[in-house]
């Protein structure tokens, strides 16, 4: 019996932390392309922090990488090709509970905005509960925040043409 508890409980181990690391990814779909960014392919990106406020509550500081350099990752492209048809593209975000958020693309470009929108993966230093995370939009200055997806797990470009 021993035995037996000792060789399943690698096993088990293995299948938890298979199912953490895949619930770490995050999919990018545009245009026919699919990619799927690990937590290591994020971590990899330049690092915003932001402070924000959530329904009146003292503000807190969320960390993460912009909308736009994770799209930027995935082949989308933002500047001088953000014109005529492509401000027809908007980013339908999607968290795992199936709320679902859409942004334009020129919300995201600094061509067009100075405001941030962040994919964070932090708050206050530490990582995004289970109930907000592993990822989470935040949209810092938001009147309202129903935008701020939870539990992020999916990215996609559609055309509203």
């Amino acid at each position: 019996m021993k035995r037996v508890l000792r060789l399943t409980g690698p096993l088990i181990l293995l299948i938890f932390a298979n199912t953490y690391l895949h619930g770490q990814q995050l999919v990018v779909q545009a245009d026919s392309r699919k990619q799927t960014l690990s937590r290591a392919d994020l971590e990899a990106l330049p690092h915003v922090r932001v402070t924000a406020s959530e329904h009146g509550s003292p503000p807190v500081s969320f960390e993460g990488v912009t909308l736009k350099s994770v799209l930027e990752k995935a082949g989308v492209p933002f500047g001088e090709s953000m014109k005529g048809k492509r401000l027809t593209n908007c980013l339908l975000v999607e968290g795992a509970d199936g709320y679902r958020a859409v942004i334009a693309l020129p919300e995201l470009d600094p061509a067009f905005t100075d405001k941030q929108t962040v994919l964070a993966f932090l708050r206050d230093g530490k990582p995004l509960t289970e109930k907000e995370g592993p990822y989470r939009i935040v949209i810092p200055d938001e009147k309202r925040m129903a935008r701020w997806v939870r539990q992020v797990t999916t990215l996609k470009i559609v055309d509203v043409q």
